[in-house]
């Protein structure tokens, strides 16, 4: 419907300037829905642009804050860009949200505790359950996000979860999925996964979706609106190839992403088969979780 960003935002230019059909909301109302996006990945003005399309393109009136933490430093994104466009947690910690997203981290590969940054995300996801009405922690942090919680433990695959897969709805009759059918596709790019037998076995959670082959994909938190998605619903049609060419090009091991090229021929097109999916489910997320009855239309 309409989004509200920081003022200036390069990433709502760049969406633009693909073509695609952003309204921008001037002044929040009374249906509009405030939603925070903590960004942990290295490319933030990809993930700001990754967000933009997916929120904007759903029924809601959006204003979009982008959080940052107060203990670390992000290394590929200017200072300039941070001051600008990001608020720290500390500046938020007494705001409130009707939604709030944890982006994934190129850090799967290190402990949770670890992470330079671990104690202050715990900080915030508990802050999450005073200050927010909805969470989604999005892969990293959706391993992240179970693990603090439920000490459910991650695991190395043998080797990358790449590409589109295909993931079965476990209850078809949920809200989350109204719309979307009982299968749909989903961008998955992860080297750790999680054990289904630990999600199954943990009682205050409930697993949703999950792939024969890329394995657990949406729990939810019981008795909350809460979250943990391990793919990319968001992502763009070109964002597996940019990171498939770039492993190419350091040198790294890296196998042709899964369903996703025209034919399996990188030198032709993606097929975006995940969109209409996608833009769903962050609808269905917003509509009937992160949307309390003043809001609802």
């Amino acid at each position: 419907m309409s989004i509200k960003v920081p003022k200036g935002l390069p990433a709502l230019q760049k969406v633009m300037n693909e073509g695609f059909s952003v309204e921008v909301l001037e002044a929040s109302t009374e249906k509009t829905l405030h939603i925070a996006l903590l960004n942990l990945m290295p490319m933030k003005e990809t993930t700001e642009a990754d967000f933009i399309r997916i929120l904007s393109g759903t029924s809601h009136e959006i204003e979009l804050t982008l959080m940052s933490l107060d203990t670390h430093t992000p290394k590929h994104a200017s200072p300039a860009h941070m001051q600008q466009y990001y608020k720290p947690f500390s500046q938020l910690r007494d705001k409130q949200f009707d939604g709030f997203i944890i982006t994934g981290a190129p850090i799967e590969k290190i402990e949770f505790e670890e992470v330079t940054y671990w104690n202050e995300l715990c900080s915030i996801i508990e802050w999450t359950n005073r200050n927010v009405t909805s969470t989604l922690f999005i892969c990293w942090a959706a391993q992240a996000g179970l693990y603090y919680k439920f000490g459910i433990q991650k695991y190395l695959l043998p080797k990358k979860m790449f590409g589109i897969f295909n993931h079965k709805v476990l209850t078809p009759e949920h809200p989350l999925f109204r719309g979307i059918g009982t299968s749909f596709n989903v961008p998955q790019s992860r080297h750790t996964g999680l054990h289904e037998e630990d999600i199954i076995n943990e009682q205050r959670i409930e697993l949703l979706a999950t792939s024969a082959l890329s394995g657990v994909h949406i729990v939810q938190e019981r008795c909350t609106n809460n979250f943990f998605i391990t793919g990319h619903s968001e992502y763009e049609t070109y964002t597996l190839d940019n990171e498939y060419k770039r492993d190419i090009a350091k040198g790294d091991a890296i196998e042709l992403p899964l369903n996703y090229y025209t034919g399996n021929n990188p030198e032709l097109p993606p097929v975006n088969s995940w969109h209409n999916a996608g833009k769903q489910l962050f609808d269905n997320w917003l509509r009937f979780y992160a949307t309390d009855s003043r809001k609802r239309g």
